[in-house]
Formats: structure tokens, C-alpha cells, sequence
């Protein structure tokens, strides 16, 4: 075994022989992959072997169509069989609420190139033969789906990087992980001890042990997970012999179940809501290729379903039940990337769904660590999405919700109970007596809206229970004032010597005077957005950002990863170390002005201004700025004054009838403005003048900001889409999200996110299209719930076009 490489994988499942290949197939060839035991040993070996490309995030469902088509390529290079089997497959509804949620799977297969297709339940038994169609109300066909050998699949991986230059070393069993002085790591293992550039944690099972050698607590847990395979079954052979094809595969999520074929039988597999922890606080290290006892009365409701659903399984045996480990997430996505504050650190576990994943996090893995970018918007796998309030108790409780409803409806405005509350702020109880409805962002309770009392969500992917009490939130704000709880923003201190020059680096914008605050862009080498901020200069040498709250980890280790090594830089994460409030509307000044001595008329303290001052007793920092678009300001506040600035707040107001509101109102507010937003309009993926943010991106300042070369070129060449505001002929039901957008009967776009404008009675969609038509009035069309709707695009706000009320 070599004593020194670049970079170290550690395990030898999919996913790390995946990574092993695709850093050797991009030129790193000094790899090398440990592995405890033989290859396949963990998880992937008592895979089911299922593939399919359908996934919640556009960008992960590109990765694993990527994963699917890779398959050939590994097979030809290594000259090892994968088995894989493209057999197509059906997803089946038997609600209406089911199908609406696969209309809106084709929506977003159309713009991402996977070809689906929605169809009866009587097509759908005309394809798979065992379903009884008057189970259902429908279905969607993908060609796509399919199945494969997972140890073929594995091997293959192994053996094409080893064609290119990679070594593999097997029993090699990684005993300890230690940072050196210079920075390298040794990886202390059985045989001896490698030291390498970067590790790779790709543990499967062992993530846990292998994240904790070095301080490292993953939020992974591993859940026992059963299928059964049949006995040969005549309908089978019939169907095989009849057609020359296998029997397609098949989600029943509405019976929590997957189904392919095995050999002459059929194999079926459920999510049992009766779920089951293994190993919940330690991996054994000595579990290898060992299967878990069966326990057929834990998934007997599911089978039952299944026999019914699917009635040739009532007239044949079973001949195995298989019972294996499987690690998860809290929210069922893999763990990717680098680990913040571990420079040369990386994950790759959690991968469930490794056979379709794999190979697209493989993929991006290797490109993050050669090239310093994923090389695709992978936010929903990055494991930045979580921070330390993600403990091993909030992971139990998490998972096991999330295995629980592996195949069940998310609907828009539905909030999952399990693990929370865990994070509050110090006004929770005073505004859940108000009938807080709570969301939580980053781990922390957010308000969504205030509800009377007798009322509660309704889950809907139509306008629900909520609708006409957001709208009276909405009008509070434009018709007099309103206050909301914005503590889940994330924010930033930052000072030292050196702190105006490396945000001048950092930032795209100009940098603010003493008292002023800005937008600010943030750019990667390549121009594209990273970071979408408020910057303001407090004064002295002091300086305050704040962004997306869900986003705090991800931008806290690019400005980790970029701060001067001569300590002249010094930046804190403020987190819930700093709470804040919000007012907004034409009598915001108003209220502001009765709690506080300082002078806050339009002259003294403009829009964009920022200062320190008291509300009531409490000392504050006080931005006029509104996410809003109308007349406001943002206070932040230490959390043991929030209280009291609320209650001087609201005291101030009630002569002008001040109001609660959310984030459902707050995001009703924002799309009369046309303002984006972080993870849905501003993304990795977009240029500044594709998402419309170059006018707040200082081309000329004499500073050599990062991603200037390149965010020039976008400007000169333009970029290649838009972003645009819709004004959608909707009726009950608005955009969420990933719908797609029509042009003269074609897809040509994406909604990246809207709703309804309650005060403007408009519904209103976001989204990207090919700046050749982003000026075009004619011709849109969007699609919601299968249904494709007249829009308009909207190239003014529908309210403030002039931005008067802000400034006045």
C-alpha cells in the first residue's frame, strides 16, 4: 500500500468507488480507495438495485438521469457487466391528490429532458400486467426506470478507475484520521498509514465513526429496510413470453411500495410506517455481509395493500425476505461536499438511493475538489444544509419521519412535526398565542401566518385555509403597518484591518459609506451567484451582513475558505446570537418615531440608512430596508432585548391597527416587487445578468472582486436566460415551484418560485427563459397541475413601480 496520495477515499460501496472513478477519469490518477472488507460490503450488496430519474430538486433528478446514462460508459471501460436492465416503469396514483403531484412531476420532467408521460390506470395495467386498475386514478410512465446488479454496477466503478491509474486496497480498515501541522491528513489504517491531500468520507454505514475521528458528529442514521422476493409466478412467465420484455417496474406510493421483477418472480419492497432504528449510537464494525432478521408483521399493512393493489401476489409464495441497513438523512438527501472548518475534508454518504445517485455524486465530488465547484447547483445534497442544531436525537426523530413518508405526499403548505420545536426565538410563545402557524428554516421556528382560533392548515396543492387570513396580513402592512419575526436570516459581523479591502474582494457591489447600507452580490471565479446579501457599514471599521438564514453554513465556509491568512480579517456567524424584527408600511415611520429618540424623518435616516438606536429600552441596530417593497425597516436586536423591542412595538402601533404577518404574506409582498430570492431565483447557476442583479454589480470599481473576469464576459455577452415576473390566468391553484413555461406550444422555461399577490389579486409566477423571448409579450403559457394557463410577463412591479413609497 502507498504511504502517500492526493486524495484518500474511505469505503467501498457505490458511492465511494464512484468517486474513485470520476476523480481518476478527470486526471487525479494518485487516488486511492480503502475498504474495511471486500467491495460491496455495507449497504450496496443487499440493494433492491432500482433506478429511476423522478427526485424533489430539478438539479438532483439531472444528476441521477446523468448517473443512469454513465452506466454504459463504466461497463465498456471496465469490461464489467452492470446488469443493468432499462425496463421503464409506471408511477401510480390512487388519489386525485396523488396525480395532482405526478401532473407536476411531468411539468418538471418536461424542461429537464425526462421523458414522462400521464396516462390512465387502464394504459397503466395495459403496461404492467399485475395491477388491478381500479385501485387507481391514474399514472405517469417513465421510460427511464430500470434496474441493475449492484455488485456488478460497484465493480465496474472499481475496476475503470483502476484502468485509469486509481489503486484499490481491500480489508484495509481506516483505525483513526489526523490533521498534521501542514495541513495534510494521515489516515491511520490496519496496514500502515497514508498521508493525503484530502479524504473522502464515503463510510456508507461507518460515516458516523469515520466523521467522528475527526470531531465530526454526521447527521446519518441507518433504518432497517425489507423486500421480499416471490416465487416464480405463471403471470409472469406469460407476460415475459407474450411480449419479449421484462414486466416493468412500478411505485405504488399511495401503498408505500416498489416493484420490479426477479428473475421468473417479482420483487416488492415497502417504507413501512412501523419503521425501525439499527444501530442507532454505533456502527459495529464487524457487520459486513450479514442480513438482519426478517419481521414480515412490521410490513404486513403494506403487504396487504400490495396483494390488493397488485392480486397475483395473493396466489403466490415468498421465497426471501431480505432485511439490510440503509443510511439517511433527516431529509432523505445525500450528504456532499466539503466540510466547513476541515480544509481537504469531504462526505459522501447518506446516498439512499445510490444506484441512482451515485455516479452523479461522484460526478460532482470530483469536479468540486479539481476544479473548487461542483459544476451544478447541488444545494439540496450539500452538506452545509446543516448545522450543529442537527444533533444525533433531532437526526433520530427526523429520519425516521422521513422513512416513514418516503412515498408520501409533501404538499406545499405542509409542515412536519417531528423534531421540533427546537429552536425558538425569545417572542415564540407570545406570537403562538397570537395563532402563530410555525415553518421552521435552518432548525429554527419560523412564522408562516397567524390563524383564529378553530383554524389550521388544510394541505392542498390548492389555494387552502390560509388564504383569505394571509390576505387580511397583507393588507395590514400596505394599508397601515405591519411586524414580523425575522430572526432566521442568517447574519455576519465583520471587522479588523483588513475588512474593507476583503469584502471589496468578496462582494461584486460597491461598497456602502459609514451609516449606509447596499445589495450585495456575491460571485464564484466563474461569475455565477453564490451569495445574495445586505452589507452595512456600521462605522468604525465595523461591518454587518445578512443573507439567507438557511444558507449560513454554505457561505460561512466560502468566507472561511477566502479570509487572509495575517489575521487582519476577523467574521463571526451572529446566528440567534442576534434576533430581529421587522415593520413595514405607510405608517412604519410613524410607529418607528414613537419608540425611539432618534430622528428618523426621511432626511436624517433615508432608505438604505443604518444606525444604532433604542426602541423602548432596548438597544438596536435599525436598517431601512424592507423585503417588503414598502415604507420599512429591519431592527436586530440581542436576543434577551427582543421581547421588550416587540412589545414597545406593538404598544407604538396600535393606534394605527398594526398587524402580524408571516412569511406566506412576506412572500405575497416580495413577488409585487419582483424580488428574488435565495435558493429559488438566485442560485449557483445563474450570472448576475441573467437573474437581473447586474445593476447592483460595481463592473468599474477598481477592486479585483471574485468572478469579475467573468461576470464582464456574461455582461458582454448577455448570458443566456432571463429572469422574469408572470402575471398567470390561474384560478384555485398558483405556482410552488419547477413548473414549466411555455412558448408558442413549447417548453422553453422554469418557475423558480410564486403565489398570489393578494393585494394586487394577482397570481404571479418567477422564472427563468431564453433572453431571445424574455421580452416577448405574447405567447406564455405555465404550466399548474397538468393545466397550462395564460401569462403575461410583468416587466414593472405590480405595486411601487417607481419605488416612491420606499423612499418617501
Amino acid at each position: 500500500m502507498k504511504s502517500h496520495a492526493k486524495v484518500v477515499v474511505i469505503g467501498g460501496g457505490v458511492v465511494g468507488c464512484s468517486v474513485l472513478f470520476h476523480l481518476a477519469r478527470h486526471g487525479w490518477t494518485d487516488v486511492v480507495l480503502l475498504e474495511r472488507d471486500e467491495l460491496t460490503s455495507g449497504s450496496t450488496w443487499h440493494a433492491a438495485g432500482g433506478m429511476h430519474t423522478i427526485n424533489g430538486d430539478p438539479n438532483v433528478a439531472k444528476l441521477q438521469k446523468y448517473t443512469i446514462s454513465l452506466y454504459k460508459e463504466i461497463e465498456e471501460l471496465s469490461g464489467q457487466a452492470t446488469g443493468v436492465h432499462l425496463t421503464g416503469g409506471v408511477l401510480l396514483a390512487a388519489t386525485e391528490a396523488r396525480l395532482d403531484w405526478l401532473r407536476g412531476v411531468v411539468s418538471k420532467g418536461r424542461y429537464l429532458g425526462i421523458d414522462l408521460e400521464v396516462i390512465s390506470a387502464k394504459e397503466a395495467a395495459e403496461l404492467m400486467p399485475l395491477l388491478d386498475p381500479k385501485q387507481f386514478v391514474g399514472a405517469v410512465r417513465n421510460k427511464e426506470d430500470g434496474h441493475l446488479d449492484p455488485s456488478g454496477v460497484t465493480h465496474a466503478y472499481a475496476k475503470a478507475a483502476r484502468k485509469l491509474g486509481a489503486e484499490v486496497e481491500r480489508f484495509t480498515k481506516v483505525e483513526d484520521i489526523v490533521r498534521r501541522s501542514d495541513g495534510l491528513w494521515r489516515v491511520i489504517t490496519n496496514k500502515g498509514d497514508v498521508v493525503a491531500e484530502h479524504v473522502v468520507n464515503a463510510g456508507g454505514l461507518w460515516a458516523r465513526e469515520v466523521g467522528r475521528m475527526v470531531g465530526l458528529e454526521l447527521p446519518v442514521l441507518a433504518m432497517e429496510h425489507m423486500y421480499l422476493i416471490t416465487e416464480d409466478m405463471p403471470e409472469v412467465a406469460d407476460w415475459n413470453k407474450k411480449t419479449g420484455t421484462e414486466i416493468i417496474h412500478a411505485v405504488d406510493f399511495d401503498g408505500e411500495l416498489y416493484l420490479r421483477q426477479e428473475r421468473g418472480g417479482m420483487l416488492m419492497g415497502t417504507y413501512e410506517k412501523a419503521n425501525k432504528v439499527w444501530s442507532e449510537f454505533q456502527t459495529p464494525w464487524n457487520f459486513g455481509h450479514e442480513l438482519l432478521e426478517p419481521d414480515i408483521d412490521r410490513i404486513a399493512p403494506s403487504l396487504e395493500v400490495g396483494f390488493r393493489h397488485f392480486p397475483a401476489f395473493q396466489k403466490t409464495g415468498i421465497k426471501q425476505i431480505i432485511n439490510g441497513p440503509f443510511t439517511f438523512a433527516p431529509d432523505g438527501n445525500p450528504l456532499v461536499g466539503p466540510v466547513r472548518g476541515l480544509p481537504g475534508f469531504w462526505v459522501a454518504c447518506g446516498v439512499m438511493a445510490g444506484f441512482s445517485q451515485g455516479g452523479g455524486v461522484g460526478l460532482a465530488l470530483s469536479n468540486w475538489m479539481i476544479e473548487g465547484d461542483p459544476g451544478a447547483d447541488i444545494w439540496a445534497m450539500d452538506v452545509a444544509r446543516y448545522g450543529d442544531w442537527a444533533t444525533m436525537a433531532y437526526t433520530n426523530a427526523k429520519v425516521r419521519e422521513n422513512y416513514s413518508r418516503r412515498f408520501s405526499i409533501r404538499f406545499p403548505n405542509e409542515e412536519l412535526p417531528a423534531g421540533r420545536p427546537l429552536k425558538t426565538t425569545p417572542v415564540y410563545d407570545v406570537l403562538s398565542a397570537k395563532g402563530a402557524q410555525w415553518g421552521v428554516a435552518y432548525g429554527l421556528e419560523v412564522p408562516l401566518w397567524y390563524a383564529p382560533e378553530g383554524v389550521k392548515d388544510e394541505f392542498s396543492w390548492r389555494r387552502s385555509s390560509d388564504f383569505d387570513h394571509v390576505a387580511k396580513e397583507v393588507a395590514a402592512v400596505r394599508n397601515g403597518v405591519g411586524l414580523s419575526e425575522i430572526s432566521s436570516f442568517a447574519k455576519y459581523k465583520v471587522a479588523g484591518e483588513g475588512a474593507k479591502a476583503w469584502l471589496d474582494r468578496m462582494l461584486a457591489c460597491k461598497l456602502p459609506k459609514p451609516g449606509r447600507m447596499t445589495l450585495a452580490p456575491m460571485l464564484k471565479e466563474d461569475g455565477k451567484l453564490i451569495g445574495d446579501f445586505t452589507l452595512a457599514n456600521i462605522g468604525d471599521g465595523e461591518w454587518f451582513i445578512a443573507g439567507s438564514g438557511v444558507a449560513g453554513q454554505y457561505h460561512m465556509r466560502w468566507f472561511e475558505a477566502h479570509l487572509p491568512k495575517d489575521g487582519s480579517v476577523r467574521i463571526e456567524a451572529l446566528g440567534q446570537k442576534l434576533a430581529g424584527l421587522a415593520i413595514a408600511g405607510p405608517k412604519a415611520r410613524e410607529v418607528l418615531a414613537k419608540v425611539s429618540r432618534a430622528d428618523v424623518a426621511n432626511a436624517a435616516f433615508p432608505f438604505m440608512a443604518v444606525a444604532r438606536m433604542d426602541i423602548g429600552m432596548a438597544p438596536c441596530l435599525v436598517g431601512r430596508v424592507s423585503y417588503t417593497g414598502d415604507l420599512g425597516y429591519e431592527i436586530w436586536v440581542a436576543p434577551e432585548y427582543q421581547r421588550a423591542a416587540y412589545q414597545a412595538l406593538m404598544a407604538a402601533g396600535e393606534e394605527f391597527d398594526i398587524g402580524l404577518f408571516g412569511s406566506r404574506a412576506l412572500n405575497a409582498l416580495r413577488l409585487e416587487k419582483n424580488y428574488g430570492s435565495w435558493a429559488r431565483e438566485y442560485r449557483p447557476i445563474y450570472g448576475p445578468a441573467e437573474a437581473g442583479l447586474d445593476r447592483f454589480v460595481a463592473y468599474g470599481k477598481e477592486a479585483d472582486f471574485i468572478g469579475k473576469e467573468a461576470a464582464l464576459a456574461e455582461r458582454k455577452q448577455g448570458g443566456k436566460l432571463r429572469l422574469r415576473a408572470f402575471i398567470v390566468d390561474a384560478t384555485d391553484a398558483d405556482v410552488i415551484g419547477d413548473e414549466a413555461i411555455w412558448y408558442d406550444g413549447v417548453v422553453r422555461g422554469w418557475v423558480t418560485s410564486g403565489g398570489y399577490a393578494h393585494n394586487s389579486k394577482k397570481s404571479v409566477a418567477m422564472g427563468y427563459v431564453p433572453k431571445e423571448i424574455a421580452d416577448e409579450p405574447d405567447g406564455f403559457e405555465i404550466e399548474i397541475l397538468g393545466k397550462r394557463h395564460a401569462a403575461r410577463i410583468q416587466p414593472a412591479p405590480l405595486f411601487d413601480a417607481n419605488f416612491e413609497r420606499m423612499r418617501a
